[in-house]
């Protein structure tokens, strides 16, 4: 709906004239007018506006979504915090970003949350939420907590967590599921097999041996489990970074009520060419496999059975990467790189644009529930990424905005490149550099995905 202000004077705030708009239902050239934060035209030939943005030769996407972000903030501000997270975040034409519970402390409670929110407010350049974790000291105020104002809904860790948010109990898990309506993020590794096997880590010392630890075993048990309690509780499920071809041959009968993530790192690097070349920046949970297990994650996006990418940006020190392993930590920067390393499968003729829109942009906002987010559409925020799909361009750490300051793409060189992101009609990046100042704001949600407090 136009507002009275776009309506009567045909004025916008911003003005995104001449590029190629890419929405699911077809892609064609448009000018697109921007007030008050909120798209109200996607035909605005012939209207002013107080700033304009030639977009013409650039293909204009809706704001990227990264659904699976450690900004490490608070407690381990030493590896990332949320202004630099999220100024990473735009400079990859990000837009809004979901924060991950394992912070110090963790983040349990309302106090918690709320704590975050405050750190974000005038320090995030993109728009945010943040997970609760799902434990045993919160499970029964979990249908409460999942309605907070700025939270992204319940994230489990089944395993490759610590203290309170590791839930890899059943009981555990099924008061989990059975406390809320939201659906359920998780982290699926079977934490008892990873520890029996964490002596083959040991003994070798090499890293090429992670994937051997952290087998396809550890992956599909836990993932079966939780799927079972998920039928047998009606709770929907959010699997996160799905790393093997067993899962996904697994998941593709659950389609009804359990959604998928891969992330790029399993899409893009393979074992063990990876760990020869990058050592330990190259050791994340769950690992990255074989060539068998990429290719059939590389079939299911195809077939239309993953439903979401995100990054699992998770920043170490390169002083704690290089410690020797299985001493050194998992984790690898991601949220800047997401979508170059994607516009360059596009460019290779891997999948559609329009497929990775889908990917990014409408498959978060449908598997969450986000209010007004995900689509090119009149009323809806003004959240926009431009990228230049011919640019030829190189990865480096010295682009890198982490804390951390490196990225395993260190190198590489991509076809496809952000140039502009719009965050409710904000131009806060162009050309590789951070404009104005950070807008971001709480993500919102739509009521009826969560129960309202009594």
């Amino acid at each position: 709906m136009l507002t009275s202000k776009g309506a009567a004077s045909r004025h916008a705030d911003l003005l995104v004239r001449g590029g190629t708009v890419v929405r699911l239902e077809g892609s064609g050239q448009a000018d697109i007018a921007c007030v008050d934060g909120r798209i109200v035209s996607i035909d605005a030939r012939g209207w002013s506006a107080d700033q304009v943005v030639d977009a013409h030769g650039l293909h204009v996407l809706p704001g990227v979504i990264d659904s699976q972000v450690h900004f490490r903030e608070p407690g381990l501000e030493h590896k990332e915090n949320l202004e630099a997270g999220t100024r990473g975040a735009v400079l990859g034409g990000v837009t809004a970003v979901f924060e991950m519970p394992n912070t110090s402390p963790l983040t349990l409670r309302r106090d918690d949350l709320e704590r975050k929110i405050a750190a974000a407010s005038r320090r995030a350049w993109c728009d945010i939420a943040f997970y609760i974790g799902g434990s045993s000291v919160n499970a029964g105020e979990l249908r409460y907590l999942e309605a907070l104002p700025g939270c992204a809904g319940i994230k489990v860790f089944m395993g490759s967590s610590f203290g309170d948010l590791l839930a890899d109990d059943d009981v555990v898990l099924r008061r989990i599921l059975e406390h809320g309506r939201r659906r359920v993020a998780v982290h699926a590794e079977d934490e008892a097999r990873l520890r029996e096997r964490r002596s083959i880590a040991e003994a070798s010392g090499d890293v090429r041996d992670h994937p051997r630890w952290r087998d396809v075993d550890s992956a599909l048990n836990a993932t079966r489990r939780i799927v079972g309690m998920a039928r047998e509780t009606g709770r929907p499920l959010h699997i996160l970074h799905v790393s093997t071809a067993e899962e996904i041959a697994l998941l593709a009968s659950h389609r009804s009520r359990v959604t998928v993530e891969v992330l790029p790192h399993h899409l893009t690097l393979c074992a063990p060419e990876c760990y020869e070349r990058l050592g330990t920046l190259a050791q994340m949970n769950p690992p990255v496999r074989e060539a068998r297990h990429r290719e059939a994650l590389w079939r299911a996006l195809r077939e239309g059975r993953v439903d979401t990418l995100g990054s699992d940006h998770a920043p170490h020190t390169l002083e704690e990467k290089g410690r020797p392993y299985p001493q050194s930590p998992s984790g690898m920067p991601g949220v800047q790189t997401l979508l170059p390393v994607m516009l360059d499968h596009v460019s290779e003729g891997r999948l559609s644009l329009q497929r990775l829109v889908e990917l990014t942009s409408a498959g978060p906002a449908r598997v969450f529930g986000i209010a007004e987010k995900g689509s090119i559409t009149v009323g809806y925020d003004a959240d926009l990424t431009l990228v230049d799909l011919k640019a030829r361009r190189e990865i480096t750490n010295r682009w890198i905005a982490s804390v951390c300051g490196w990225t395993p793409y260190d190198g590489m060189r991509v076809t496809g490149w952000p140039v502009a992101t719009i965050i409710r009609g904000c131009l806060v990046m162009r050309d590789d550099a951070v404009q104005g100042y950070p807008v971001g704001q709480p993500v919102r949600f739509d009521r009826a995905m969560a129960i309202t407090p009594a």
